[in-house]
């Protein structure tokens, strides 16, 4: 039988058709609409496009029609009003609002609320008589309300710390006291990575193969620990470094000899030393110690808890995961070994940091965060 409807493409239309039709992330039922057409378009009967399309005739009739009266838009799927609901808005947002609240707070000895925990919660409560838990997932969902989930924050408690952290993010935009710094000024981002275990594992590993991943014994002899101290030139992407048996002033001041005693630092204008405030170089006794051994160093610290704003921990970062994971070592020596021959070999190749974190992302973190503040009395 002949279609009444007469199918003809513009070019737009044809190359919207023929793009739904071959892509792969169309669903199924547009991809069908769209061949549908473009049979239709080519001449083909209605009897013919449904038995290629596997649908029957009056599937492609429909779609026929639709297109002859609003072309494109014709090949949406018309509004629906669905099943009526079961339960009321208010109950929704009863139960929404129980997932929002801590599980402790109300007696309930729970750390964290999971879908099932609180279908059955809000029909102890009353709210509904019954609720499966799928329903609650849908309702969560529809909000991103995740109960089970967490994550960890620390609110900013140095008073100064706008001001700590905005001059050295002045720093890696080369910026000291409001002025740019000189090709003969430095910025050295220093720290110390503590606890670094020598696991020789009680049987080798074996290399990763065909459908099998890299297998690393369980077992392990523990060979002791030793402390890798690294100085990253910021803008020069440049790191030196040295291992100590542990963390202290003294590792920390060898450090400090090590790079200060060799060019270009030795000779330069001014090297500012960025670092956090753990104990071998906190407090103003450590920056009066640094310019007494070296008058052009400059000791500054972070603000407390900003450890993720020092640039080295970047590539301590980048050792963890390339150098020391899976741990699988011989002894201290070896693991020495493989740092230092690691730090030789990233040098060769590195790259500054492509540093994006400035005065204004700083400013709106803190507003972000201060909104997490409670009333003061």
């Amino acid at each position: 039988m002949i279609s009444p409807f007469t199918t003809v493409l513009s070019d737009a239309e044809e190359h919207e058709l023929s793009r739904r039709a071959r892509r792969v992330r169309t669903e199924v039922r547009d991809a069908r609409r769209a061949r549908i057409i473009l049979a239709a378009a080519r001449g083909a009967t209605n009897a013919g496009i449904a038995r290629n399309e596997g649908v029957h005739v009056d599937t492609v009739r429909k779609w026929r029609s639709r297109f002859a009266e609003r072309r494109l838009e014709g090949l949406r799927d018309l509004p629906r009003s669905g099943r009526p609901p079961v339960f009321e808005a208010t109950t929704v947002a009863e139960i929404k609002a129980l997932a929002c609240q801590l599980p402790a707070e109300t007696c309930v000895p729970l750390s964290r609320w999971s879908h099932a925990e609180l279908a059955a919660e809000a029909a102890d409560r009353g709210i509904v008589e019954a609720i499966s838990a799928s329903t609650v997932r849908r309702w969560l969902d529809a909000d991103a309300i995740r109960p089970w989930q967490h994550r960890s924050w620390i609110f900013p408690r140095d008073r100064d710390f706008a001001f700590k952290a905005g001059r050295v993010l002045d720093f890696y935009a080369r910026i000291w006291d409001g002025e740019p710094l000189g090709e003969d000024d430095y910025v050295i981002s220093a720290d110390e990575k503590s606890q670094l275990q020598a696991l020789h594992r009680r049987h080798p590993g074996l290399p990763p193969g065909l459908g099998r991943a890299r297998r690393v014994e369980f077992e392990y002899r523990r060979g002791g620990t030793l402390a890798y101290l690294a100085a990253y030139d910021v803008h020069h992407a440049r790191v030196i470094g040295r291992c100590a048996p542990t963390t202290g002033i003294a590792p920390f001041t060898a450090l400090v000899e090590q790079v200060m005693t060799c060019e270009p630092y030795k000779s330069a204008r001014r090297v500012f030393w960025v670092v956090d405030n753990g104990s071998s170089h906190s407090g103003a006794a450590s920056v009066q110690r640094m310019n007494d051994a070296f008058p052009n160093a400059t000791l500054v610290h972070l603000p407390v808890h900003a450890s993720w704003l020092n640039q080295v921990e970047i590539y301590f970062s980048i050792v963890q995961r390339k150098v020391v994971k899976p741990q699988d070592f011989l002894d201290l020596e070896t693991l020495e070994n493989r740092l230092l021959t690691f730090q030789e070999r990233y040098n060769a190749t590195a790259v500054p940091f492509d540093w994006r974190f400035g005065r204004a992302a700083l400013h709106d973190l803190l507003e972000r965060v201060g909104r997490h503040e409670p009333a003061t009395a």
